[in-house]
């Protein structure tokens, strides 16, 4: 198969969704993806779960199939310290895929003459979309925080043409030397947006960003920059990315002690929290400041779904609610004296009676202060109780 047959594929794969407009379409197809793409990559199925390396050399035709459909291309493990193909290691940078590129790029909707600052600059695609989008007039400076990344990205824009600025170094700090910008566009997850973006931004900026605040499932935000100096905006969709780095929580878990061990049980099944529309998990999110992850792997007592509450704040307050079939009452078994599991059943039983509201009904206001989640206006802020 050609080029050209890949393309086509490739966007009519996109249209249905509703994904991709006019001008994104005619860049995607002016800026190929597999320019953008490392010789060896590692696809992980989001159905199977089995990751696989795909390899440029050792099997063109996997390679070129798997550039030119509607999946991620992880390139980076543990921050470069794993290798693609031991197959294990947390992601830390991949190029994404078209469809969650096309849907950020037509919320962000940049215009011809736009400045543009991108948070992530990964492989250089999306850079070199946004740079395609804004035109020869329009500018586009691209932050990424990984040395070699930026590097590989740097070569990637200059064989293709880009006329991009590339800066290494954290992206919470924007790029104060190449302000203000009518558009800001984020490729990582982001918990708390950093208001050094607003503040380098011009009254009526758009920035769109993946607001992952670590409960159940990511988001699309786009915001608006206010005359005022503050932002805000609402959830428009879906979007789920790597934690900026910056924003990175711990994984691990420790326990205290005995003393700190609470064996205590529920009648509320954690599936019911876990598989819980958007709107209670941004709910739950705001109102409690949590995190949550589950995991439906059997154990030797047989099937098993297991839910992990934490405070991010805190790595010694946590706790695990397990399902399993025929029973009744749920074990809980917590870490610290914070009632975590209660406060999650008693944030989502507060959004059931607010009529279950949508996630589309959620939104976000930036200030110097910080950020606050609201439901259906800015004047009703949710937050911790």
């Amino acid at each position: 198969m050609d080029l050209a047959a890949r393309m086509d594929r490739l966007i009519a794969g996109l249209r249905p969704a509703g994904e991709v407009g006019d001008r994104v379409e005619q860049a995607i197809r002016a800026v190929p993806r597999h320019l953008f793409i490392p010789p060896v990559g590692l696809i992980s199925p989001r159905r199977t779960g089995h990751a696989y390396v795909i390899d440029r050399d050792a099997d063109p035709g996997a390679w070129w199939d798997a550039v030119y459909s509607d999946t991620s291309i992880v390139t980076q493990l543990d921050d470069g310290a794993t290798g693609l193909r031991d197959l294990k290691g947390d992601y830390t940078s991949s190029a994404s895929a078209p469809s969650t590129v096309a849907d950020l790029l037509s919320l962000l909707a940049p215009e011809r003459g736009d400045r543009v600052l991108e948070i992530g600059t990964g492989t250089g695609w999306t850079a070199a979309l946004l740079a395609h989008l804004v035109g020869a007039s329009g500018s586009v400076t691209s932050v990424e925080v990984d040395a070699s990344i930026a590097e590989q990205a740097a070569k990637n824009l200059v064989a293709f043409g880009t006329p991009a600025h590339l800066v290494a170094g954290d992206g919470v700090d924007g790029c104060p030397d190449h302000a203000p910008y009518e558009r800001v566009h984020v490729t990582c997850g982001i918990r708390t947006v950093p208001y050094a973006w607003i503040e380098q931004s011009l009254p009526g900026a758009m920035i769109v960003l993946p607001y992952c605040p670590g409960f159940g499932t990511n988001h699309a935000l786009r915001l608006v920059v206010m005359p005022d100096g503050t932002a805000q905006g609402r959830i428009p969709g879906f979007a789920s990315y790597m934690i900026m780095r910056s924003q990175r929580r711990a994984a691990d878990r420790p326990a205290r002690g005995p003393a700190d061990e609470h064996h205590l049980t529920t009648r509320i099944d954690p599936r019911t929290i876990a598989e819980a529309p958007a709107g209670a998990d941004l709910a739950i999110s705001a109102l409690t400041g949590l995190s949550s992850n589950g995991s439906a792997e059997p154990d030797e007592d047989g099937p098993l779904y297991r839910m992990w509450v934490s405070d991010p704040d805190d790595p010694y307050s946590w706790a695990a609610v397990d399902w399993r079939p025929g029973v009744s009452e749920y074990e809980v078994y917590q870490v610290g004296d914070r009632p975590l599991w209660d406060e999650v059943t008693e944030a989502y039983a507060r959004w059931v009676s607010w009529g279950e509201p949508d996630y589309r009904r959620f939104g976000m206001t930036i200030t110097p202060e910080g950020q606050r989640i609201w439901l259906d206006r800015p004047e009703r802020v949710l937050g911790k109780p």
